[in-house]
Parts: structure tokens; C-alpha cells; sequence
């Protein structure tokens, strides 16, 4: 029998289909993984913003976990909106169980809409911290995020390399704080790897890997965060070690973009072309 490839990505949904769960699934499809999913919340959206979240029980979150864990066995997991500490608590919980099972963890800090709709409760913050930052193999924030997270204004790359210091302070292996929300023909991202010789007061971390890349003009870029993070994870999973995984998923979200950056879907942000060039599913060297 063959055994292909798998992830699992915990996550809400977005009726609109182009950021979530469902961003999620056609990233990993086309990326030659196949894509199990747990559902954390239901929102109501659309290209234009997020009008109401119904979240999901967090027994029933747990449980789906556990299902997919206990049959299909992820190598990868991918987590991203996560609206209240209850639902974070269970996730936390089952993952821990199975830390066998999995061998690496990618969490989008998924805390506002681009349209400015809180998408994690302000009293979830510290569970996140806590519970899943210190299992998390990346953490994925874009820069209002990687603000909260760090409690600091970012606005040059030295407050990004602070920022980036105070964030494995809490926990996680690494940090890609990403650059999209900076002005210019140019985005920048960088990777920041744990160093535990590094101690408060020292000078603030630098970067291990520094991706630069064109802004693409196009106002289609709903859910490129969870497609990054979905193809990182897809990437991990392939067997690629985690800063040519990024730069591969990089590659895919900039051709994405490209793909879609002149198709009208909506009246508000549009999303990207997940499925543009789709590997079919790969199989795991056993």
C-alpha cells in the first residue's frame, strides 16, 4: 500500500473560501500533501470583512484532533485562527498527547482580519503564549501581530530584531516575522531561530535567514498568511529543513499572488490562485 504524505490543519472557516480552513486544504493540495482539518470556528465573511464568529466546541475541536491523529497520523501540523482560551486549552491537550505522532508544528498568530475584525478574544493572549508557543516549531506573525505578541511598535528592522528576541522569549524554536504590512516595491521578511545563549540585555537577536522580495500590485491578498503558513507546513512535511521550507513556500504564495492578482472574485479583497501549477499527492519514503 502507499502512503502519502499528510497534514492537519486546526482552523476556522471562511465561507468566502479564500483565507482558513478552506485557503488551507487547497494549499496543501496543491502542494502534493493531503490536508486533514480541524474546524475551531465558523465565521461569516466575505471579500469585504467578518461580520460574526461562532466558535466551535472545544470537546468537538479536541476530538477532531484526536480522530485524525489516531488514524491518519499527520507528519505536519498547522494551526491558525484560535478564537478563546477553552478551544486553546484543548488543542494544546491532545497535541501534547500525541507528541509522538507529529514532528513539526506551524502556528499563524491569526488575531485580526484585514478588514480590523479581532479574531482571537484579548483574554485568549496568554493561553496562546503559555499552552502553544512552547510546542510551536514556527511562529508565523505579520507585523501587527508580531506587535502584540512582543509588546512593542515595530518600525524599523532593529525593532524587528527586539521584537523578534521578546517573541522566543516565550517559547517557540523559531519566528518569521513577516513583512507584508510595510510600504515599498520590496517586502521583507526574516527568520529567527532560538539561541539560548542569547539573555536579556544582550543585544537583540538578528536573522538566520532574510527573504526579500517584489510587492505585487494587486489588492487580492486575502488569506495569504494562512496560505504561507499551510505551504511552510506542506513544505516541512515534504522533508525540507524549515529555512528552505519557507523560502519554497515563499516562492509558491509570490506565484499564487501573481496568478490571481487581475481575477475579480468579490468586491473587496480577493483571493489568491491556490491552484495555479497542483503537484499531485506525493508519496512518503517509508
Amino acid at each position: 500500500m502507499k502512503k502519502y504524505i499528510c497534514t492537519l490543519t486546526i482552523a476556522g472557516s471562511d465561507s468566502s473560501g479564500g483565507a482558513g480552513i478552506q485557503a488551507d486544504i487547497k494549499t496543501m493540495s496543491a502542494l502534493g500533501v493531503y490536508a486533514a482539518s480541524a474546524i475551531t470556528s465558523v465565521t461569516v465573511q466575505n471579500t469585504v470583512g467578518v461580520s460574526a464568529i461562532q466558535a466551535i466546541s472545544p470537546d468537538i475541536v479536541g476530538g477532531q484532533i484526536k480522530a485524525v491523529m489516531e488514524d491518519i497520523r499527520p507528519q505536519a501540523v498547522k494551526i491558525g485562527m484560535v478564537n478563546d482560551r477553552d478551544t486553546i486549552v484543548a488543542i494544546a491537550g491532545v497535541l501534547s498527547q500525541f507528541r509522538d505522532v507529529w514532528q513539526s508544528m506551524i502556528v499563524d498568530p491569526v488575531m485580526v482580519s484585514t478588514s480590523g475584525c479581532r479574531l482571537m478574544q484579548e483574554d485568549a493572549l496568554s493561553d496562546f503564549c503559555s499552552l502553544l508557543l512552547p510546542i510551536a516549531t514556527l511562529l508565523t506573525p505579520n507585523i501587527p501581530e508580531a506587535e502584540i505578541l512582543s509588546g512593542m511598535k515595530i518600525l524599523t528592522e532593529e525593532d524587528m530584531h527586539l521584537a523578534a528576541h521578546r517573541i522566543l522569549d516565550l517559547g517557540c524554536r523559531a519566528v518569521l516575522i513577516k513583512g507584508g504590512h510595510s510600504e515599498g516595491n520590496r517586502k521583507v521578511d526574516m527568520l529567527y531561530v532560538r539561541d539560548d545563549s542569547i539573555v536579556e540585555g544582550q543585544l537583540a537577536a538578528r536573522p538566520v535567514q532574510r527573504y526579500e522580495h517584489e510587492t505585487i500590485p494587486t489588492r487580492n491578498t486575502h488569506g495569504t498568511g494562512c496560505t504561507l503558513s499551510s505551504a511552510i507546513t506542506s513544505f516541512v512535511a515534504r522533508g525540507l529543513c524549515l529555512a528552505d521550507a519557507i523560502g519554497a513556500a515563499k516562492k509558491y504564495l509570490s506565484e499564487a499572488i501573481g496568478a490571481g492578482k487581475d481575477v475579480e472574485i468579490g468586491k473587496g479583497h480577493g483571493p489568491v490562485n491556490h491552484l495555479y501549477n497542483p503537484d499531485k499527492l506525493i508519496i512518503k519514503q517509508l
